[in-house]
């Protein structure tokens, strides 16, 4: 588990896709302190699996479904990436709860300066634009926001310039596409509500104990 706080902007070293094998070699600082052969690092909001790693690098294997859901795809050589290493059980939960599995992606439609805030605003589809409520947390990019405007098509974040200044958002330009993670709790509730599933072809407890088998 994560919680959206960022804690350093590493940088892509090495991006291989080959077929189904796919690799990602990220150099870091603070997130490689106390690393070991399978810990989870976040990048970009995506949990991944740490395989290999050095004294300034880790690697870790990227499956097809992670790069279809995500913008892990269009990484290259020298890419920014957000980091953020899974939550120590003693550690302050300073922003929300992000599992590191992204629902989808957006595209960010407009950019605009208020203050000394920035407003993002991202365009998403709607099985994504569903679970996102005004003043309700979403993870862009890993980064745990506060969602400020909500529309039809779209949502918009103001980000204050410590945010900017510390995550790969504040690269990001008009068109850019960005990894996105509902608050999860949100989708354990529209499953509770859901009815539940109906015994198929009549079959029932009646039936079974008038047919012996209770």
């Amino acid at each position: 588990m994560f919680t959206g706080i960022i804690e350093e902007v590493g940088t892509v070293k090495a991006v291989q896709h080959s077929g189904s094998n796919s690799f990602i070699r990220i150099e870091a600082k603070k997130v490689l302190e106390d690393v070991h052969l399978g810990d989870s690092i976040a990048v970009n909001g995506v949990c991944l699996t740490v395989t290999h790693f050095d004294s300034t690098t880790f690697q870790a294997d990227v499956m097809n479904e992670t790069l279809s859901r995500s913008s892990l795809g269009s990484l290259r050589n020298r890419s920014p990436v957000n980091l953020e290493r899974a939550m120590a059980a003693d550690g302050r939960f300073g922003g929300h709860i992000v599992s590191g599995h992204i629902d989808g992606t957006g595209i960010i439609s407009e950019i605009r300066n208020d203050g000394i805030a920035v407003w993002y605003t991202i365009s998403a589809k709607s099985e994504i634009l569903r679970y996102i409520v005004e003043k309700g947390s979403i993870a862009i990019d890993g980064i745990s926001l506060t969602v400020a405007k909500l529309t039809d098509s779209s949502f918009s974040v103001s980000v204050i310039p410590h945010t900017s200044d510390v995550t790969v958002l504040g690269t990001k330009k008009t068109g850019d596409i960005v990894n996105l993670e509902n608050d999860i709790i949100g989708k354990y509730i529209e499953k509770l509500m859901r009815p539940p599933v109906q015994p198929a072809s009549g079959l029932n407890m009646e039936i079974l104990e008038k047919n012996g088998f209770i």
